[in-house]
């Protein structure tokens, strides 16, 4: 579940919830959730990743489960938003695996699907790359298992942190 949105999330999660229900248990979901925010820590060296690729020309972007107030607290928390050209939400578009995400943020920044890199670390991310039609990289250090991200066929699968920033500089 996690990657989806949080709508999915539910109606897979407890799918026999009545819809008029679903306002009640996602606000028990977020006070939880809020509610460990401030111990969330970035991954080492991720900032410095971040900025290099910046300082090199690529344009970055997020497509994420999140919503639009919840990925702004994230970026302002971590203090990453200047990284990131674009970004989309699962309560702006449709959200994953459907294409979406991934084909607005391409038409607003101009850019080819040849041109794209997917980096997931859920089954959801690389199927929404396959459904894009976007290349895509597995990091199996996040929520799904790496198998559930192999057998999407990404271009190669990261186990680590430290090897995702020498993978980039080699192959992005």
């Amino acid at each position: 579940m996690i990657g989806l949105g949080l709508k999915d999330a539910l109606s897979y999660a407890v799918p026999e919830l009545p819809l008029s229900d679903y306002g009640k248990l996602a606000e028990r979901y977020r006070h939880h959730y809020l509610a460990r925010d401030p111990d969330i820590e970035l991954f080492p060296g991720m900032r410095e990743m971040l900025a290099a690729l910046k300082e090199q020309g690529h344009v970055l972007a997020v497509a994420t489960g999140k919503s639009r107030v919840g990925l702004e607290r994230v970026l302002d928390a971590t203090q990453l938003k200047q990284y990131f050209d674009a970004s989309r939400c699962a309560d702006e578009t449709h959200s994953k695996p459907h294409p979406a995400m991934l084909q607005e943020l391409m038409q607003e920044l101009l850019i080819d699907a040849e041109a794209t890199l997917m980096i997931g670390d859920t089954a959801h991310d690389l199927q929404m790359a396959v459904n894009a039609g976007v290349p895509a990289l597995a990091v199996s250090y996040g929520a799904h298992p790496r198998d559930s991200l192999t057998a999407l066929n990404p271009i190669a699968c990261i186990d680590t942190p430290q090897e995702l920033a020498p993978w980039l500089a080699i192959n992005a």
